[in-house]
């Protein structure tokens, strides 16, 4: 962006973590398990955001190691893998901000903050996988950075599902995350 101007202004992220996965990993059976219930509600609420001004779409992912993978390698790698019917509906848009993460949280190592803070974002929705690792992990690095919070509950999915019920009530109480679900979280 160019000096002196301005960037647009969305008071909210919707940030979907991790979702482009090929589901090749030891746990990959019972996340998809996971993943099959919520990849409608957060495909409807990526397209509801993708309508209003005032959210800004965006895509943090894991790149497994392949430092050189561009967004459309991991896209590709996802569509490749044993679940493209879990990736398909939630591809991200070609003019969607994709940042690459190298752990779990979508702050550490990425341009997000930066981004979140030159947009004058101060409300970020999480989204995606895995609730108890790195939903969890980015919640807690957003609280630390004074960000509000939301987490849609049946727009993440988990491994263990006892840990992932523990890690919405960690967010919502030590975090102060607001735990809806996806059709109430834009409004």
């Amino acid at each position: 962006m160019p000096d002196g101007q301005e960037p647009d202004v969305s008071t909210a992220a919707l940030i979907v973590i991790d979702m482009l996965n090929p589901y090749e990993h030891q746990d990959a059976d019972v996340l998809a398990e996971s993943v099959e219930k919520m990849v409608e509600p957060l495909r409807g609420l990526i397209a509801r955001a993708r309508e209003r001004d005032d959210v800004r779409l965006l895509y943090v992912n894991d790149n497994y190691g392949d430092f050189s993978a561009s967004p459309g390698d991991l896209v590709g790698n996802a569509l490749r893998g044993r679940r493209p019917d879990l990736v398909e509906p939630i591809r991200p848009p070609d003019d969607c901000p994709f940042l690459a993460k190298v752990r779990h949280s979508v702050f550490y190592g990425t341009a997000l903050e930066y981004l979140l803070i030159h947009e004058r974002i101060d409300k970020i929705i999480l989204t995606g996988q895995v609730t108890e690792q790195c939903v969890l992990y980015s919640a807690l690095d957003a609280y630390v950075r004074h960000f509000q919070i939301k987490v849609p509950r049946d727009a993440v999915a988990h491994i263990d599902p006892e840990l992932g019920d523990a890690a919405l009530r960690m967010m919502e109480r030590n975090m102060r995350a607001e735990i809806v679900d996806a059709a109430e979280c834009l409004g």
